[in-house]
């Protein structure tokens, strides 16, 4: 006579991620199937009460954040934690949810999420955790199962810390757009451009993560090539002056890392930097 055994409940933690955009989608489909059972639903749709849900994560816009957690305030489970993803705002974001649920949290992943149909490869990517002692826990252990490293830096100013990761995302993907342009505009073919510079700038990402920023500079500023600067700018000038000014200020914030740096003659520095001024002098005259 056969014994059939009892069947084990499902013992994977219950999560709700609301909000179907980039950031959400790509979350829940990183989020390991054998550990963590993902629904995904849109903001937009309302609330729908969850009292199974053990994480409920709040992937909305800044903006919209405090007025989403009120919508839900009555849908959210006592023994439920909640968090959001939100860079510029910390567990107060979720303010009325805090005392309906077990805790509240920010979980922030430092990484660049442009495309909900293609998420970024999230190992190593830091994430900002802080909040209750209970949500920062949960969240801590969802990046890590993410493949990213949890990081607790409570006294951070979040407009400071939020606009440093925008500068350099939104930044970069403008500069990559300006290179692009030029590199088209030099005979490149368009559908290559974007190939060539993705792998260049994946080069950049890793000097700065093993040499730090200022070490992991490059090119003629750092070696105090004024001849090649000097190219660069009539180049510009007679192909892509709309570009002119990015470059202008690039080189600025170049020449302060390469005086940092100590490798090139003050006077070839300061020789890049009067020809960067005349080149931005030429440009107000021209247009006035």
């Amino acid at each position: 006579m056969s014994v059939r055994k009892e069947s084990r409940p499902d013992r994977r933690i219950r999560v709700v991620v609301v909000g179907r955009g980039k950031v959400g989608t790509a979350l829940a489909r990183a989020l390991p199937s054998k550990k963590y059972l993902v629904e995904l639903r849109s903001a937009r749709t309302g609330p729908v009460p969850r009292p199974n849900a053990d994480v409920i994560v709040f992937a909305v816009r800044d903006a919209q954040l405090l007025s989403v957690a009120g919508a839900w305030a009555s849908c959210v489970a006592p023994k439920s934690v909640c968090v959001h993803v939100a860079g510029s705002m910390g567990p107060e974001g979720l303010a009325p949810l805090r005392n309906r649920c077990r805790g509240v949290a920010q979980m922030h992943p430092l990484a660049s999420f442009a495309d909900a149909r293609r998420a970024p490869d999230l190992s190593g990517v830091h994430v900002h955790v802080q909040g209750d002692a209970k949500a920062r826990t949960v969240a801590s252990a969802m990046a890590r199962a993410l493949g990213c490293v949890p990081r607790s830096m409570p006294k951070v100013d979040l407009v400071g810390y939020h606009l440093a990761a925008a500068l350099l995302a939104n930044g970069s993907a403008a500069l990559s757009a300006a290179a692009e342009a030029a590199l088209v505009r030099a005979g490149c073919p368009s559908q290559l451009a974007h190939r060539l510079l993705g792998p260049l700038l994946r080069t950049v990402a890793e000097n700065v993560t093993n040499l730090g920023s200022i070490r992991a500079l490059t090119g003629p500023v750092r070696r105090g090539d004024v001849t090649t600067v000097l190219k660069h700018l009539r180049w510009l000038e007679a192909n892509a002056p709309a570009t002119q000014r990015g470059y202008q200020a690039a080189v600025k914030f170049q020449l302060e890392m390469a005086r940092a740096l100590g490798e090139a003659l003050p006077r070839d520095l300061d020789a890049i930097e009067t020809a960067v001024l005349t080149s931005s002098r030429s440009r107000k005259s021209t247009r006035a």
